[in-house]
């Protein structure tokens, strides 16, 4: 079957459209029929080796699609049933046929179209679990530090849900999108501070951070107890500064709980550019630039005709 990856780790140079066998699902695995699939910052970081020198992969941490076969000790779901979810070991989604885990799967609502629920287990999925790591309360005040990305708008989104009042940096291409969303945006940059202060002047409760180096140790210092610090983009510097990352919850329950806020309108993923499969390196290089506002998704041939 065709799929798109890397053949060696290194720079765009080295992606390529691969010709793989059809996986075989394993125990607690689905295999699905790939309708659409997420592209991720983790797609090209996995790439060029941030987690690990590989030698060759399929991209594509989350995908929806339709099932067409089961693994050993899959009893949740059957075949034919449209599902989203991750994949094992988050690869191997932008292929024809994808396998995903099954404990973390759910079924997709008819009113949710596949390219929404592909864009919910990676980066939605991540910010419910730093809302339900944090526990903060009502009224509580969190900073998101980069809050127009693909994490950005979801946890935005879950916050005011809540009943947090959100500041969020963002781009000025992105104070638009930020501001749409329910958070008070600030820009990045000197004197970022003086402006959080200015927009919260309650204080900070919390800090979700998606931008990671010099933005994230200036923004820790505004919070006293650092355990309130999260980041999912510089682990080893959040760690140092007191704070931790975000322990995941891969699991039907969180995904089941996602699709049903997609399905009441309380959450948008901002699903901003979709893409067939032919353009799988387009949409990566406008991942990996930083320029996309909200959720790039791709788009399989065989998923056009579908009901």
């Amino acid at each position: 079957m065709r799929a798109y990856g890397f053949m060696a780790v290194g720079g765009p140079e080295n992606e390529a459209f691969l010709e793989v066998p059809v996986p075989e699902p394993g125990p607690g695995e689905l295999r699905v029929r790939v309708r659409a699939a997420g592209v991720n910052p983790g797609d090209w970081r996995l790439r060029e080796g941030s987690y690990g020198t590989v030698g060759s992969a399929v991209l594509g941490r989350e995908v929806a699609g339709t099932v067409v076969a089961l693994g050993p000790g899959v009893d949740a779901f059957a075949e034919g049933d449209e599902v989203f979810g991750g994949c094992p070991g988050m690869v191997g989604g932008w292929a024809e046929e994808a396998l995903v885990t099954a404990s973390f799967a759910a079924h997709r609502p008819e009113g949710v179209p596949p390219e929404v629920a592909a864009a919910l287990p990676v980066a939605a999925g991540t910010a419910y679990d730093a809302l339900e790591d944090l526990k903060l309360t009502p009224g509580s005040t969190l900073l998101v530090n980069g809050a127009g990305g693909g994490v950005g708008v979801p946890v935005v989104q879950l916050a005011r849900a809540r009943g947090i009042r959100v500041v969020g940096t963002a781009s000025p291409a992105k104070r638009d999108l930020v501001a749409g969303l329910g958070a008070t945006p600030v820009a990045y940059g000197e004197g970022v501070l003086d402006r959080i202060r200015e927009a919260a002047p309650q204080g900070i409760d919390a800090v979700f951070d998606l931008v990671g180096g010099e933005a994230l140790r200036t923004v820790a210092t505004l919070l006293t107890d650092r355990t309130m610090l999260l980041s999912v983009a510089d682990k080893p510097l959040v760690k140092e500064l007191g704070g931790r990352d975000v322990e995941r919850d891969r699991s039907t329950a969180v995904l089941t709980a996602l699709v049903r806020l997609v399905e009441e309108g309380a959450l948008d993923p901002h699903v901003t550019r979709v893409l067939p499969l032919d353009e799988a390196g387009a949409a990566l290089a406008e991942v990996e630039a930083g320029h996309a506002q909200g959720k790039v998704v791709l788009v399989m041939p065989t998923a056009f005709p579908a009901a």
